[in-house]
């Protein structure tokens, strides 16, 4: 206890070169958290996204299906496979699909599209289509209108101009990238919404329509009420062809997706192909989405369902996402370990200079009487008195950054969110939460401390009392 007392004060005979050491772990902890916390979150708001919007978290096919995506890889799906689905624990619903190619065409244009046969009222416990649905646009007409509108801020024009044809399905982020501020949305929003807005439909069991993606409906050059003529071959190997009514847009948050989706009704897609009865995947809402909980399910479905099908997770579905992502996050923790290994110079650096700076101060204590082993225990737990409070300031304000930016994302917007798009990127970064990374960051930031005590504690067990009252 009275070497501690005595590490305290000492701590504080020097404010200056103890807050700098102190400073130099709590960047440590804060960059490792920060970036850390934003890299993973980021990486989960892609999975998230790529799955609510197509895959799902488990998908039951045909047994050659994924391997080959023909038609004739279809199954049927009768009352007595839902009854042994949902009497899984953790299957909330079961959601039935046909899926397929198609050329699809209007005029001149055409483009190879992913049909896409849903149930309208069953897709809401998976990738929700009616919340994607384009409310707002800024096509050149309506840009025209906010051109003419004098109560419109000019930099409110000029960045409409930059968006033209860019959809929103939501108010916020039309906002956020006409760059009206919240003080000025009460007054100018209004108007904007009225020039902008974007009246769709909806589609239904049994009623031929269908929904588009924007970006494919602003390459078709297709509107609502146009006409889409899909071709393609059907249930064993017959012609399927059809001509819908463009019933409303939708705008997802996978480009890739959102270039070539076209949504039919279940019933209507299954009559397009010759296929009625047939589905090429039942996906399946889950109540717990962890890893565990999805293999155990995978185990659970696959021990009662027919030899012909098979159950996929999402990691096989998504494997080349997966597999760009975890390159890309070894990539992250090397630009981290090279975080490190600066800020671990910077620690070394400040733990030099302390040392040197009180080299005649350990000799003249060693010169009264004081034990070198004594003097080393004592400048150990300094050292680790700094580090805890510079872990512990950075776990803080770390822990403050990144439980708002969870709940308030880094949003780009401007001609940055359109340099986005055009990579076909969702122009926004996410946080994730505290979890086990927190730990690991801590962790090596703790190792980091305790390295560089090594080189005090050597210092003063080889020191030379005489050299040292002559620094």
């Amino acid at each position: 206890m009275n070497n501690l007392i005595l590490a305290w004060r000492n701590l504080w005979r020097n404010r200056r070169r103890t807050l700098i050491t102190a400073a130099s772990v709590f960047l440590a902890v804060l960059f490792a958290l920060f970036f850390r916390s934003l890299q993973r979150g980021s990486y989960d708001h892609m999975y998230k996204n790529a799955i609510e919007s197509y895959t799902g978290y488990i998908q039951v096919q045909h047994k050659d299906f994924w391997d080959e995506k023909i038609v004739d890889n279809t199954f049927i799906y009768d009352n007595q496979l839902e009854q042994q689905l949902l009497a899984d624990e953790n299957v909330e619903a079961t959601i039935p699909r046909f899926e397929s190619f198609a050329l699809a065409s209007n005029g001149p244009q055409t483009k190879g599209v992913l049909v896409m046969g849903v149930d309208p009222e069953k897709e809401h416990y998976l990738s929700n289509i009616s919340e994607r649905m384009v409310k707002y646009r800024l096509t050149p007409e309506s840009i025209e209108r906010i051109d003419k509108d004098p109560n419109i801020p000019e930099k409110v024009k000029e960045l409409a101009g930059l968006f033209e044809n860019s959809a929103y399905t939501n108010a916020s982020r039309l906002q956020l990238d006409l760059g009206i501020a919240d003080k000025e949305a009460s007054q100018v929003m209004p108007a904007i919404k009225e020039h902008t807005v974007f009246n769709n439909g909806s589609i239904y069991m049994g009623k031929p329509g269908v929904w588009v993606g924007d970006k494919l409906s602003q390459y078709l050059q297709l509107g609502i009420g146009d006409t889409i003529v899909l071709i393609s071959q059907g249930y064993h190997a017959t012609t399927a062809a059809g001509k819908y009514e463009i019933k409303g847009i939708v705008k997802l948050p996978l480009p890739d997706i959102d270039n070539k989706i076209v949504y039919l009704p279940l019933d209507v897609c299954q009559e397009l192909y010759n296929a009625e009865e047939h589905f090429t995947s039942l996906a399946l809402a889950v109540h717990d989405n962890e890893d565990k909980a999805i293999e155990e399910t995978i185990s659970r479905i696959t021990a009662v369902i027919s030899v012909e099908q098979r159950v996929m997770g999402w990691r096989e579905m998504n494997e080349v996402m997966v597999s760009q992502m975890d390159a890309d996050d070894k990539g992250g923790m090397i630009m981290i370990g090279i975080l490190y290994l600066v800020i671990a110079f910077g620690v070394f650096g400040t733990v030099l200079m302390l040392t040197a700076e009180r080299k005649r101060e350990f000799g003249v204590l060693v010169a009264i009487g004081m034990q070198k082993k004594k003097l080393a225990t004592v400048m150990t737990l300094e050292m680790l008195l700094i580090g805890f409070m510079g872990i512990l300031a950075g776990a803080v304000i770390a822990s403050a950054l990144i439980l708002y930016g969870v709940e308030h994302p880094l949003i780009f917007k401007g001609e940055m969110a359109k340099m986005f798009e055009d990579y076909g990127l969702e122009p926004q970064f996410v946080f994730q939460g505290i979890d086990t990374y927190y730990l690991w960051q801590i962790f090596i930031v703790i190792l980091m401390v305790f390295l560089s005590i090594g080189y005090p504690v050597q210092k003063i067990f080889k020191m030379k009392v005489v050299n040292a009252l002559r620094a």
